[in-house]
């Protein structure tokens, strides 16, 4: 159902059980997959494609031109997956062609109120952003990381895969997979440890959790320098996916990593 004081551009293509609240615009070059909902008086930017099955709620911005100052009108995507929840006043800007000209959101996401996702971020899959978590250009977040309320993250930082991040914390380094992390007394942000909850929630075995333990403190407690630690885990732990993948993080990671 499309309410008729709807505006959407003759150039959008729209599946056809696309439900459009009142006073929406869908914009040039849109494309909505079967299933997703727009909420009254939400803003599809032009050069938006959005998947299926999405719930778009009442005042959010989906594919608004990036708060850059180099862009100039270029045509710069934003690409949406499926089943995300795109909450009230939330907004999601498209990239840059100074970035990779797209930003990029997987599925099964969460974007709460007020968060914030600028030019050129690619968005795992179900990602959760608390209330006005908000994010810098040329973020990567990866697969079920949960950012809390007010946190904020820096531009080309990444957040890895299962992390969580509390509440209020200024991010400037890359957070580890597996783990979580919090603004320190000086607003610096520190690792507190594995994300435990997260990992057993998400079914993760004693055997993995216990790997990635025996990482961690080799990593942080062992008083090694990161290359020695780093080889010593890898001499100590194989056969284990998720170390191997924290340690694939570690050494591609450029502006560093935040640490206990």
């Amino acid at each position: 159902m499309i309410h008729p004081t709807a505006i959407i551009d003759s150039t959008a293509n729209l599946a056809s059980d696309v439900e459009i609240g009142p006073y929406a615009i869908i914009g040039k070059h849109v494309s909505i997959g079967k299933g997703t909902i727009v909420g009254a008086h939400a803003v599809i930017g032009d050069w938006t494609e959005i998947g299926e099955s999405n719930q778009i709620f009442p005042q959010s911005s989906v594919g608004a031109p990036p708060q850059d100052l180099k862009y100039r009108g270029e045509d710069c995507w934003t690409r949406i997956g499926n089943n995300n929840m795109i909450r009230e006043f939330a907004t999601i800007h498209r990239g840059t062609v100074t970035g990779n000209s797209e930003t990029v959101v997987g599925n099964n996401n969460l974007f709460m109120s007020y968060s914030h996702v600028a030019h050129d971020c690619i968005i795992g899959n179900g990602v959760v952003m608390a209330n006005v978590a908000t994010l810098a250009g040329h973020v990567t977040i990866e697969d079920n990381a949960i950012l809390g309320g007010l946190v904020a993250v820096h531009q080309f930082t990444s957040i890895g895969t299962n992390a969580m991040v509390g509440g209020g914390t200024m991010v400037s380094l890359d957070i580890l997979p597996y783990t979580t992390a919090t603004s320190g007394r000086r607003r610096d942000t520190k690792l507190r440890g594995l994300n435990l909850i997260g990992l057993k929630r998400r079914g993760f075995s004693d055997e993995a959790i216990g790997n990635l333990k025996k990482a961690y403190r080799t990593l942080f407690m062992a008083n090694l320098k990161l290359a020695d630690a780093v080889a010593r885990i890898e001499a100590e732990i194989t056969g284990c996916p998720e170390v191997d993948y924290l340690l694939a993080f570690i050494a591609r990671s450029e502006r560093g990593f935040s640490r206990g």
